[in-house]
């Protein structure tokens, strides 16, 4: 399978199956010296294995972080780092009945159509258990550019139709509810509405926010890699992600071009905008200011309601999912969209020592 890979300068590259022994990533291209510990990944796995609430699978799995290589006496060596997770909770007869049935809004039968074999159980290499290994690469991204003043934040700005406005944001209470919202008020809101799409046996969708605070001006490329457009693919390439928008997003399609550039000044020596339309990117290339980026997230599709379907001769029939499943993705899938950001941006910060002479000279220059 090709296109398990992600990156040129600071690559990873994630493997295993759902209900397979374990699962795990391969990251390649960490400087030597950056303090790292298991512990490190493990505050990041936390933060997305199932079984944390009521909105969550009850699937038990520690996820716990195990280090094969990479790193010696609490330090990276430049050399692949593997994490391995084994998995733990598999209840593989849960998908025996519904083995030969197209389930809707999943991969079986794209997978069936390429590969003519599929793992059905779990959904396999579609499973959200894949997203440990980003989780686990990102955790070591966010440790890199932590030391370079850089910081990643994610947190669920909607859910369905509840959305959090930007003046009600409060960070400090993203890690005190379930949901991951920058606002209490609105999680409990949230939170009602999620019981009643438990209750009529459905699921929702949402949206994650992320912010890149940090992030000095010029990194990116400015053609096929710029930095927005990396950083769509990277959130988009997450399952269960439909859409991405950067800075005003849709809405700049709206907005009268007076209204939408954003004006430089200057403020205490240095280059500002006095708006943020752009995201923080302008060209492909970060400007200096906060990097704002939105991904749409689809509702759950393992829903406890019979739906109409085919199966694997061609029959129609119908199908009802059992098994234990998230009845919103959207609060696990947060640290999940912080660390590909994470993994975006420290790729193009390496990849980026390149771009002037200067920044050569001040390595190898004696």
């Amino acid at each position: 399978m090709a296109g398990s890979s992600y990156g040129n300068s600071f690559t990873i590259t994630t493997w295993g199956e759902s209900h397979g022994p374990a699962i795990g990533a391969v990251i390649d291209g960490c400087p030597a010296g950056l303090p790292l510990t298991a512990e490190d990944i493990q505050k990041f796995l936390d933060r997305r294995k199932p079984g944390q609430s009521r909105f969550s699978t009850a699937r038990r799995e520690d996820d716990q972080a195990e280090i094969l290589s990479g790193v010696f006496e609490g330090k990276t060596t430049g050399t692949p780092i593997s994490v391995i997770v084994h998995n733990q909770d598999q209840r593989s007869r849960d998908y025996g009945r519904i083995k030969d049935c197209y389930r809707p809004g999943h991969a079986d039968y794209t997978f069936d159509a390429k590969y003519g074999i599929r793992d059905y159980r779990g959904g396999g290499r579609t499973s959200g258990r894949e997203t440990i290994g980003r989780v686990a690469a990102g955790a070591v991204a966010a440790k890199l550019l932590q030391r370079l003043g850089i910081h990643v934040t994610a947190y669920t700005k909607a859910i369905g139709g509840i959305t959090v406005p930007e003046s009600a944001y409060d960070y400090e209470c993203i890690g005190d509810n379930p949901l991951y919202m920058p606002n209490n008020e609105y999680a409990a809101k949230a939170s009602a509405y999620l019981e009643n799409c438990v209750k009529n046996q459905d699921s929702s969708g949402g949206m994650i926010e992320c912010i890149i605070d940090g992030m000095p001006a010029g990194v990116g490329e400015p053609v096929f890699d710029k930095l927005d457009a990396r950083l769509a693919k990277a959130v988009m390439s997450i399952g269960a992600v439909k859409g991405v928008e950067i800075g005003g997003g849709f809405e700049t399609a709206r907005m009268t071009g007076s209204v939408n550039n954003d004006e430089f000044c200057m403020e205490n020596g240095y280059i500002r905008k006095k708006s943020n339309h752009s995201g923080g990117t302008l060209g492909g290339l970060s400007d200096g200011s906060r990097i704002v980026l939105r991904a749409a997230v689809k509702p759950t599709p393992s829903i406890a309601r019979e739906q109409k379907t085919v199966d694997v001769h061609g029959e129609e029939t119908s199908i009802t999912i059992t098994g234990r499943h998230d009845p919103v993705i959207v609060p696990r899938a947060v640290v999940v969209v912080e660390s590909m950001a994470a993994i975006t941006a420290a790729d193009l910060l390496l990849a980026n020592m390149g771009a002037k002479m200067e920044y050569l000279e001040k390595i190898y220059r004696r």
